[in-house]
């Protein structure tokens, strides 16, 4: 008892959790919110989805029991749960095992099988409950008290089930099974057998439960049309359900119109105030399901912002035109890693923080790179304005059992696309990156462009790059964007041609080595300089000629890598734990902005 209450004591000075019964988990590169995330009795307790949000829910996050391994039960499609009986851990979910937060931090658990109970609240009455995941990686099957709630597949897409017939008085029982053999024969992007980082699977993001009335709204397109003034507005509800639906500018009624559910209608929006990473104005939405005499079964409250992209020409030059006007996109490649959550960061607060970074630096756009990030994530960088292009994350081997490996990639590609389809921030689509897992790519690209013609694509970002195991596919030749990355670069950077704008998809990479804040392996980078003012005059003098170009020879984007150090890179402009600074990013800002003001000059 002494020697367990002296290890406890120790790891609470030490400002780790002890999380199971025999080792106390100590992060190998803390950041400022690991003792919170780990500490956190309900990590995430924010609303998960914001344009679909009702007033009643249930977090699921916390302490669950855990078994995982290769040596426990197959989790894959399992029939029945198991019982749990043996040795047993408690994982902090939605953090993966890998991550020290968990509480497990263990690689490749291939099965993972999970447990709790909860109690549907009393004033839920007598809703229906359906439960909600927002990514499992990568196959998902759930248990309600013993029975098969249903089953899912995909690692960053979310899902949901109608637990209702399951459901007993009192506690309730949940079993989430989860299958990840990671073998890069479904999307995994980074974290893949090939890619660069550590491993993830199994729960990565939210569970939570919402009570819903029988006739409920499922989902919601939004499809601004400014060519028209007008919102375009689809919702997923049982058929011919009557609905009405409201804009708002503040408490201020904008627009008000009616419709049924699975057919468009419209609600005007007059002198629309346009979204832009400038001016990021978002309008209020509430859409009701409405009863025979009049009254609301449901209702949810959503936002929209108003925006086009398209391409057009200025002075000649094929140009992406972001409401009429080119604006250069200077942007940094996001990967969106964590060293104590992996691909979950660790708070809501460090959600939000890699965002407002990119805004204090200066940037209008990043690239979100070889992965998702919960619904939250789009929800910032649509308040506080900044552009995104969504990355879809590679697939390895696609050229072996292709039937099904490249089938699973076009499901979770669409999958992607809808979940992500309303964030006004996301304005373009890049399917693949550098010829990896790249097949069928210009199909692919039409299909991408015909399933959202309201967003740019990007087909193969970097085409001009290709690893050593397999034939480059090259310039798929469509989409919107004739995109290189070039290292260091920018020089020889892509230029238009007469139906795409020129993009650098990525560039820079320059590392500055900082002590005590880096991945304890072998650091790299693409270049490097000595201290934080050298660092500083590289990357001035690096965006100097980016403006030479984008005056000049057509550049349209400009994508610096990147936002942070991850694992064994060394080339970003924060350190992996986000604690450095590694250049003066007053002088950062000063020259992004002064490049992208330039741009402005350039419209007619």
């Amino acid at each position: 008892m002494t020697n367990y209450f002296k290890l406890f004591t120790a790891s609470i000075l030490l400002g780790v959790t002890f999380c199971n019964s025999s080792v106390a988990q100590k992060p190998k590169l803390p950041t400022q919110w690991t003792t919170e995330a780990m500490e956190a009795k309900i990590p995430f307790p924010e609303y998960p989805r914001p344009q679909l949000q009702r007033e009643q829910w249930l977090c699921l996050n916390g302490k669950w029991d855990y078994q995982g391994g290769k040596d426990v039960a197959n989790a894959f499609n399992p029939a029945k749960p198991i019982t749990f009986s043996g040795k047993t851990d408690k994982i902090l979910v939605p953090y993966c095992p890998e991550s020290v937060i968990s509480g497990i931090e263990r690689k490749q658990e291939i099965n993972m099988w999970y447990k709790r109970t909860f109690e549907v609240p009393a004033n839920w009455g007598d809703k229906q409950v359906i439960i909600h995941f927002d990514a499992v990686d990568h196959d998902a099957t759930v248990f309600i008290n013993g029975q098969k709630a249903g089953s899912h597949a995909g690692g960053y897409d979310a899902f949901s089930f109608n637990i209702t017939p399951y459901l007993k008085k009192g506690s309730n029982t949940i079993v989430v099974a989860a299958h990840d053999p990671n073998d890069g024969r479904t999307p995994s992007g980074k974290n893949g057998p090939r890619g660069d980082y550590t491993f993830t699977s199994g729960i990565w993001q939210t569970v939570w439960l919402e009570p819903v009335a029988k006739t409920y709204i499922k989902g919601v397109k939004l499809l601004p049309d400014v060519a028209n003034s007008r919102l375009i507005v689809t919702v997923d509800a049982d058929a011919n359900t009557k609905l009405s639906a409201t804009a708002l500018d503040g408490s201020k009624v904008v627009s008000e119109a009616k419709g049924v559910a699975g057919k468009a209608f419209y609600l005007p929006i007059k002198n629309a105030k346009l979204w832009s990473p400038d001016e990021p104005f978002l309008y209020d939405l509430k859409i009701s399901v409405t009863n025979a005499g009049g009254t609301a079964a449901d209702e949810v409250e959503s936002y929209f912002g108003m925006r086009d992209i398209k391409l057009g020409k200025v002075d000649g030059v094929i140009r992406p035109l972001l409401n009429g006007k080119f604006v250069m996109q200077v942007g940094l490649l996001d990967q969106g890693y964590w060293p104590d959550g992996i691909l979950t960061a660790p708070t809501e607060a460090a959600l939000k923080f890699d965002v407002e970074f990119s805004k204090k630096a200066g940037y209008n756009l990043i690239r979100k790179h070889m992965k998702t990030e919960p619904q939250r994530f789009y929800y910032w960088a649509d308040k506080l304005g900044l552009l995104v292009w969504q990355d879809m994350p590679a697939i390895w081997y696609q050229h072996e059992d292709t039937l099904k490996v490249r089938k699973v990639f076009r499901q979770e590609l669409k999958a992607i696309m809808d979940d992500h389809y309303n964030s006004p921030s996301i304005i373009t689509w890049v399917p693949f990156n550098e010829n990896w897992g790249a097949f069928d790519v210009k199909s692919i690209t039409n299909w991408v462009k015909q399933y959202d013609p309201s967003r740019l694509v990007n087909g193969n970002s970097g085409f001009n790059n290709n690893p050593g195991y397999q034939k480059a596919y090259g310039d798929p030749g469509n989409g919107d964007y004739v995109d290189t990355h070039i290292y260091v670069g920018p020089k020889d950077a892509s230029v238009p041609d007469d139906h795409r704008a020129a993009s650098l998809g990525e560039f820079g990479g320059v590392g500055l080595f900082v002590r005590d804040h880096m991945w304890p392996v072998e650091n790299n980078a693409y270049d490097y300089e000595p201290t934080k003012a050298a660092l500083t005059d590289r990357y001035v003098f690096l965006f100097d000629q980016v403006e030479q170009l984008m005056k000049y020879k057509g550049l349209s984007v400009a994508i610096y890598t990147q936002t942070t150090d991850v694992e064994h890179e060394v080339n970003g402009v924060l350190t992996y734990d986000r604690a450095v600074e590694k250049m003066d990013v007053e002088r950062v800002r000063a020259v992004n902005q002064a490049v992208i003001k330039e741009s402005y000059k350039m419209n007619k």
